[in-house]
């Protein structure tokens, strides 16, 4: 299979100008301009970036628009609920102090574009690259140490934030599992086994099946508290003001749950484990270390984490099963040779191996 077409920009331009007119009758001159397509920014959803210029009876406006579409061809996941994501942005926009963009609309209806979408503002700063890590190649490394400890505490932060939101009263719990079990570790556990089954198209996947098998015995036997949780809490999902490090706006929420709020503490950890170690680059000066991290998180949340350990190997497993989906579509796309090793020997399952004490992927 070659590599999709991008999405054709006049086509698309058209269509989202005469979708904005209707929702905004007293606009005009309503244009679109600046339309681009990213192409392979990130694999789960679509991204497009655009100005929306118009005017009204105080003059031009512009304003920076982005465009998040579901997957039109190849997924990641299993499921996709890119309405599920726009409810999220709007539900903490208005009633939470998270930092998340403003949003601008949802349509449900792929008759338009070829999928649902919403739209939200563009925040302007930073986003640490993820390929290559900010620990390889960027703005991070080019920051003072006191830049980075500052983006780092502040996503940390904002993490806190998050997980201090009383999701039952904004009625978030719109984003449970419930086929998979209640709320919590079973459901993770549950949808995660799932997960591993339909990822792995029947093939053997020799670190993630014995590091799945490890999760179950080493599961935490205490109760532990719930949260909303982000689920893809790193720094490769936060926007940073350039010279202060604040975090602006917090990102991506397909994998979002009501979960341990450790679980987001250890993707966040773990994700930068992967960024640093598993990828053979140092920890740049001036990011906090582990236990100072966990330390400050404790403090932000008022209580102190206690299953750490297993939620930042749980962390490198989930992500191994994705670099597993990563690499199945870039061979259907021909973009890896079919008989490349990437699905069960990365860099995730590779430090995953190493965390764990499994013999290394062949």
């Amino acid at each position: 299979m070659p590599v999709p077409e991008q999405r054709e920009p006049e086509i698309t331009r058209k269509a989202l100008t005469g979708w904005l007119r209707d929702r905004m009758p007293d606009a005009r001159d309503l244009r679109v301009e600046n339309l681009t397509t990213p192409g392979l920014t990130g694999f789960s959803s679509e991204t497009v970036l655009f100005d929306l210029v118009w005017t009204d009876d105080d003059g031009e406006h512009r304003e920076g628009l982005v465009l998040r579409g579901a997957p039109a061809g190849y997924e990641i996941f299993p499921e996709y609920d890119i309405e599920m994501q726009y409810r999220i942005l709007e539900t903490l926009g208005a009633h939470t102090d998270v930092p998340v963009p403003v949003t601008r609309g949802f349509e449900p209806d792929p008759a338009l574009l070829g999928t649902p979408f919403y739209l939200m503002e563009q925040v302007h700063g930073r986003i640490p690259s993820d390929n290559p890590t900010y620990a390889m190649d960027g703005w991070v490394l080019e920051a003072s140490p006191d830049e980075r400890a500052a983006m780092w505490w502040s996503a940390v932060e904002s993490m806190a934030r998050l997980h201090r939101v009383d999701w039952r009263a904004l009625q978030l719990d719109f984003v449970d599992r419930d086929e998979f079990g209640p709320p919590g570790l079973d459901q993770q556990l549950a949808y995660q086994r799932h997960y591993l089954e339909w990822a792995s198209r029947g093939k053997p996947q020799p670190v993630c099946e014995a590091a799945l098998e490890w999760i179950f015995e080493h599961r935490p036997a205490d109760d532990e508290p719930l949260a909303f949780s982000w689920g893809d809490a790193r720094l490769g999902n936060m926007i940073f003001e350039e010279g202060t490090g604040r975090c602006l706006a917090v990102l991506d929420w397909e994998m979002a749950s009501i979960a341990s709020p450790e679980l987001d503490l250890g993707w966040f950890l773990g994700m930068h484990r992967h960024h640093t170690e598993g990828v053979g680059s140092p920890v740049p000066e001036g990011f906090p270390t582990r236990e100072e991290t966990i330390e400050r998180y404790g403090e932000l949340v008022g209580f102190m984490p206690r299953n750490v350990e297993f939620y930042e190997v749980f962390a490198l497993y989930r992500f191994a099963v994705i670099m597993m989906r990563v690499a199945q579509m870039l061979m259907d796309y021909e973009l890896m040779p079919d008989d490349a090793d990437m699905e069960t020997n990365n860099t995730a399952t590779q430090l995953l191996a190493k965390v764990l004490g499994l013999p290394a992927p062949a």
